[in-house]
């Protein structure tokens, strides 16, 4: 079998926690942050997990990660 190639630009996006989990970053904060309230951009800073929809597509993307 040939080795799998890693997707570049996923692998900037996502990270496997030691579970096997995927963390990912949130969306909408790079612009327009004067009508966004302190509590949703202190939120948007943090990170969150991959749905479990979504999982099995990034998995595929970042196999050696």
């Amino acid at each position: 079998m040939p080795k799998l190639k890693t997707h570049k630009g996923a692998a900037k996006r996502f990270k496997k926690t030691a579970s096997g989990k995927v963390k990912r970053g949130h969306a909408k904060l790079r612009h327009i942050l004067t009508s966004k309230d302190k509590k949703n951009k202190r939120k948007l800073g943090k990170s969150a997990l991959v749905s479990d929809g979504d999982l099995a597509k990034v998995l595929r993307m970042i196999p050696y990660q």
